[in-house]
């Protein structure tokens, strides 16, 4: 069942459905041979990793033909989920560790999602140019824009400013202090009702 994200996604068709429940049965499974999910958090799964990844399709709803770049994408995370909900657009999942882009590499494969690229390594190697850049926590905000900032494809395709969106948590303020007037910083709880989401944050930066 995936009761949470029907709540905030209604509109999801059957096979969204189908492979949003995928997503929940084959974590698990590939998570206890190579770890891409703390082991006390994956019972949270399609809270705290599926839902948590699609927060960002509560604030922007990419057009199609975009083209998205997942930095330190991990397991898959926010990429795959955001493919299965935007099945026109692009997504590119980069991570340095090896086991882990190949976890979500057989995971994308197993739900049958085609719109999705995978690259071992670092971004310094990836000169693919994206409308936005996502990522998880992976790095201080004006670290990822100064890394990400020759990727960023100067053709507008959606309804705002290409850029970089984070998902993190805790207090911002001194982190975002070099970029506040390129950057935007909502509170997760504005989106979703559920306990976890009251120290999360989305931070959208403008380049």
């Amino acid at each position: 069942m995936i009761d949470k994200i029907e709540k905030y996604f209604p509109n999801l068709t059957t096979v969204q459905k189908e492979r949003i429940q995928a997503l929940i049965c084959l974590y698990p499974e590939w998570n206890d041979k190579i770890n891409v999910v703390s082991r006390k958090d994956i019972c949270n799964l399609e809270e705290r990793h599926i839902l948590h990844s699609l927060s960002i399709a509560r604030f922007i709803h990419f057009s199609e033909g975009s083209r998205i770049l997942d930095l330190g994408t991990g397991g898959g995370f926010p990429g795959i989920p955001l493919a299965v909900l935007f099945p026109e657009v692009y997504f590119h999942l980069v991570d340095r560790i090896g086991k882990k882009i190949h976890v979500a590499e057989e995971i994308a494969k197993a739900i049958g999602i085609e719109n999705v690229s995978f690259q071992h390594g670092d971004i310094g190697e990836c000169h693919e140019k994206f409308d936005f850049v996502v990522s998880r926590a992976v790095m201080p905000q004006p670290d990822l824009v100064r890394c990400i900032r020759k990727n960023i494809s100067p053709i507008q395709r959606n309804a705002i400013p290409n850029g970089l969106i984070s998902l993190k948590g805790g207090e911002l303020g001194n982190e975002l202090q070099s970029i506040a007037r390129q950057t935007e910083t909502i509170n997760l709880d504005n989106y979703f009702d559920e306990p976890f989401f009251k120290t999360k944050k989305l931070v959208y930066t403008s380049i």
